[in-house]
């Protein structure tokens, strides 16, 4: 067993993509976990295979958009184990789309579950982290921080804002270790709910050189396994074949 054995891990988003992956991934190295999202049924699945397998997980429904649910999340997780040691804000959307398109609603759903999503795992765990004296808060933004292209101007936004709350959140803590992985275009169901229409043929195309979600849990555990006087502060994950 690695040094995650100890440790207990909240993971939000966990009903598929980078945040099953990570739970199947950090389960089998002995972390205790608690996975939310809205899809239940996803969450209970995944936790028998876990449970099924040895390792030890528990779920909760979680909307991230409702700072009393991401609070009810973290209050569960105490009341099973005890503690916090961990964070995985993964919880994200991303129905693309121009401007001149006007899908305000889309923009304000990216806002809600990528920005205010990230602040409300912030305001539930932080407290924990500073009471005990430790904590690892690791935040899932994009290769999208670091750029902006046609189509991508709100999803760039919300991950560059998720970037900027790592940086700020880093430079205000001497006990938190902070972590912001980015990752590059990468197997999952972000990007399903796109509803314009030469959108949809951009993300078919760039799909095509698409990562597995368990490549980025990979990255996640590296950030993880790390004494603890060593913060990775970021890691960027693209497929090799990568065109942004």
């Amino acid at each position: 067993m690695s040094n995650l054995s100890s440790k207990v891990i909240l993971i939000t988003g966990a009903s598929s993509g980078i945040g099953e992956a990570t739970a199947r991934l950090l389960a089998a190295d002995g972390a205790k976990l608690l996975i939310g999202a809205r899809r239940t049924e996803r969450l209970e699945a995944l936790v028998a295979e876990i449970t099924a397998a040895g390792g030890t997980a528990q779920f909760a429904a979680l909307d991230v958009t409702d700072p009393d649910s991401a609070k009810a999340f973290a209050d569960k997780a105490l009341a099973i184990y005890g503690r916090i040691d961990v964070m995985i804000n993964n919880a994200g959307v991303m129905p693309l789309s121009p401007l001149n398109a006007l899908k305000m609603d889309e923009w304000n759903r990216m806002i809600d579950v990528n920005v205010r999503g990230a602040l409300h795992g912030i305001a539930a765990t932080l407290p924990h982290f500073e009471a005990q004296g430790s904590g690892h808060m690791i935040n899932i933004a994009s290769i999208a921080a670091h750029g902006v292209w046609p189509t991508c101007a709100v999803y760039s936004a919300t991950k560059y804002a998720v970037w900027a709350i790592s940086e700020g959140l880093r430079q205000e803590s001497q006990t938190v270790r902070v972590t912001t992985i980015c990752p590059g275009v990468t197997e999952s169901e972000l990007g399903d709910h796109t509803t314009h229409a030469e959108t949809q043929s951009f993300l078919s195309d760039l799909r095509s050189e698409a990562i597995p979600a368990s490549a980025i849990a990979e990255a996640i555990r590296y950030a993880l396994l790390q004494p603890a006087t060593v913060d990775v502060n970021e890691i960027i994950v693209r497929p090799i074949k990568a065109t942004i």
